[in-house]
């Protein structure tokens, strides 16, 4: 039995891809089964409950007898511990190639410029797209439309475009409609605490030496994060603790408006702020016009 799983602190694209691709290779005949690595954010567990799938079950670690795919993630730090020691057979992903996975023979790996791997995995089926039932559909259609915020990222290509608009219109969708009820479901954030939050969409880098845990909190209701920034910030320093990381990166994403909020909760981050953004920063927070992508607005400034 082959499992498939995405990163930590799983979203919808890494969620769903995994069911996504256990579904393909089922109906070739491949025993394959899909995991999370951590518990879906809450608009992941919407785009679940809409298209009637049970939450994949919680993988803690891999073995040396386990065969893996990996999808929506290349990243050792967003893996099992023990990922190395696994057979991997298939790597799908979309973002940039880190490097230090290691394995015990020849495997496939699909990494496409596109703004989700549910995106990458519908190119991959191609004709066999259409034997997919709704609800593969509704999962495909669901990652791009999360994965691009709805076509306003910059990570967003004709193909995400194409293949988006074509599902919608063979579920009968309308795509704002589904895409406000996604992003309200990622906007509800009622129940996390402060240390959840600032874990819920985050990623680890390396800059100049510097440790930074880069977190994004895409919401249609900056406000209500916001109305949080203190209680946020006071939590960073023993997040950042637990983690082994340098400081914590909290940039809230206004979908709408299309802009995001860094928070300032010292000076450090305050300097990294002004290098990587060439901004001036006074009190607790900065506002950054534009800036929606992780992977291809914030990442690629950070600067310290």
């Amino acid at each position: 039995m082959i499992k498939i799983f995405g990163h930590t602190a799983p979203d919808t694209d890494a969620t769903c891809s995994a069911i996504i691709w256990s579904w393909f290779l089922g109906i070739k005949g491949v025993d394959a089964t899909p995991y999370v690595l951590g518990t879906p954010n809450t608009e992941a567990a919407f785009v679940l409950e809409r298209w009637a799938y049970d939450t994949p079950e919680l993988l803690e670690d891999v073995t040396a007898d386990d065969m893996v795919v990996i999808v929506d993630t290349n990243n050792p730090a967003e893996l099992p511990a023990h990922i190395n020691d696994a057979t991997i057979i298939e790597i799908i992903d979309h973002h940039m190639l880190v490097g230090g996975l290691k394995t015990n023979q020849p495997i496939n790996v699909t990494i496409e410029p596109v703004a989700s791997t549910a995106t990458v995995m519908a190119n991959m089926m191609g004709d066999e797209l259409a034997m997919a039932p709704d609800a593969i559909k509704g999962l495909i259609l669901s990652c791009i439309l999360s994965d691009t915020l709805e076509f306003r990222s910059p990570t967003t290509t004709d193909v995400d475009v194409d293949i988006a608009q074509a599902l919608a219109a063979e579920l009968d969708l309308d795509i704002t409609d589904y895409a406000a009820e996604m992003f309200a479901a990622k906007s509800d954030i009622s129940h996390f605490s402060d240390a959840e939050l600032l874990r819920l969409d985050s990623k680890q880098f390396e800059v100049g030496g510097t440790k930074l845990r880069v977190s994004v909190l895409e919401t249609t209701s900056p406000e209500t994060v916001l109305s949080r920034k203190a209680s946020l910030m006071a939590a960073m320093p023993a997040v950042a603790s637990e983690d082994g990381v340098d400081q914590v990166l909290l940039f809230v994403v206004d979908i709408l408006n299309e802009e995001a909020t860094l928070l300032i909760p010292n000076d450090t981050v305050k300097q990294i702020a002004e290098k990587s953004f060439d901004t001036a920063v006074s009190g607790d927070a900065i506002v950054l016009p534009g800036v929606v992508s992780r992977k291809k607005q914030i990442i690629p400034s950070l600067s310290v």
